[in-house]
C-alpha cells in the first residue's frame, strides 16, 4: 500500500499537472480567436525597390531590408507608404547620398527564413542590412532562446560580408488588441523576452539593435486608431513611420561609423555590459544599443531616444 503522504503528493502532481495543462489549451484556443480575428493575406504592397535621391552627390548606398509583415509593410497599399521607400527616402535625406533598396522581407517570415532571404541575391551586396523579425516566433512558440541564436548567425554572416547590420527587435505584442487576457500577458512575457535576446545576439555579432517595444510607447496605446492598421495588430501608415524613426539614425550611424571611425556623432557614452544594456533597452522602447569591442565583444554602448518636450 503506497503510504499516505505519497498519495497526497501523487494526488497533488496529478491535479497540478492537469490544470496545467488545461491553461495551456486555453491559451492555445485563445491564441486561435486571435489569429482569426487579426486575420491574415498574401497581399503584398507595390514593391518598393529602386533608388531613392538619385539626383544627390554622394556614393549610392545599397540597403537590404528582412524580415517579417512589419518589414514588409503588411497593410498598406501604396509603395512610398511602406518601411522600405521611407527607410530610402530618410536615410537620402540624412546621408546626402542615393540610397538604393531592396525588400526581401516576406509576410509571415520567422528568424528562420533570413538566411533564405539572403540568398535570394547573393551576387547583390548590401552597405547595410535593416532587419525587423520576432513576433512569428512568438507566436509559433519559437523559444527566445533557439530564436535569438539563428538571428546572430544571419548578423554574423552579414558582418562578415562587410555589411552593417540594424535589428528593430521584436514589438511588444502586450500592446495589441486583438489579444485578450491572460494571453495578451504571456505574449508581453515572451516578447519581451526575445527583445532581450535578440539585443544580446545582435551586439555580441557586430550588429545594432534598436528597441522598438510597444513601437514607441504611450503614442500606440493612446493613438490606438492612427498608429494601428485596420486589423489592430499590424501598424498603419503613420505607425510604420514611427517605427522607420527610430531605425534611421542606428542606420546612419552605423555608416558614419564605417566612414569616420567615430563611435557616434554627439556625446560620448559610458560602456555597459550588452545584458545590461539589452535589459535597458527593453524597458524605454527606440533605444539603440551599438557594439564596442568588436564583433564577439561583452560591452555595448545605449543610446536612448530623445523624446520631444
Amino acid at each position: 500500500m503506497v503510504p499516505r503522504p505519497r498519495r497526497i503528493a501523487a494526488a497533488t502532481l496529478i491535479g497540478g499537472s492537469a490544470t496545467l495543462s488545461g491553461f495551456y489549451g486555453f491559451l492555445i484556443g485563445e491564441a486561435i480567436l486571435a489569429r482569426r480575428a487579426i486575420g491574415t493575406t498574401d497581399d503584398r504592397p507595390p514593391s518598393p525597390d529602386g533608388i531613392y535621391g538619385d539626383d544627390l552627390p554622394g556614393r549610392t548606398i545599397r540597403v537590404l531590408v528582412l524580415g517579417d509583415s512589419a518589414a514588409v509593410g503588411y497593410g498598406v497599399t501604396r509603395a512610398d507608404a511602406t518601411p522600405s521607400a521611407m527607410i530610402g527616402v530618410g536615410l537620402a535625406h540624412v546621408m546626402d547620398a542615393p540610397v538604393e533598396v531592396q525588400c526581401r522581407a516576406v509576410v509571415g517570415a520567422q528568424t528562420s527564413d533570413l538566411m533564405g532571404q539572403i540568398d535570394l541575391d547573393p551576387d547583390w551586396h548590401p552597405d547595410v542590412a535593416v532587419i525587423v523579425i520576432g513576433t512569428n516566433d512568438v507566436t509559433h512558440r519559437v523559444t527566445p532562446h533557439a530564436s535569438a541564436r539563428m538571428l546572430g548567425q544571419v548578423v554574423r554572416r552579414l558582418v562578415a560580408d562587410d555589411c552593417d547590420v540594424v535589428v528593430g527587435t521584436c514589438p511588444d505584442l502586450g500592446t495589441v488588441q486583438p489579444i485578450h487576457q491572460p494571453l495578451r500577458a504571456v505574449a508581453r512575457r515572451l516578447s519581451r523576452a526575445l527583445a532581450r535576446k535578440q539585443t544580446i545576439a545582435t551586439v555580441e555579432a557586430g550588429g545594432r539593435a534598436v528597441s522598438l517595444g510597444d513601437l514607441l510607447g504611450t503614442l500606440f496605446a493612446e493613438k490606438r486608431d492612427v498608429m494601428f492598421g485596420a486589423d489592430h495588430f499590424h501598424p498603419s501608415e503613420t505607425g510604420y513611420a514611427n517605427m522607420v524613426s527610430v531605425l534611421i539614425p542606428a542606420v546612419s550611424a552605423s555608416l558614419r561609423q564605417k566612414q569616420t571611425s567615430l563611435a557616434y556623432a554627439g556625446q560620448t557614452r559610458d560602456l555597459v555590459a550588452v545584458a545590461d544594456a539589452a535589459a535597458v533597452s527593453v524597458e524605454h522602447p527606440g533605444t539603440q544599443v551599438a557594439p564596442d569591442a568588436g564583433p564577439g565583444g561583452r560591452f555595448a554602448s545605449v543610446l536612448r531616444r530623445r523624446r520631444a518636450s
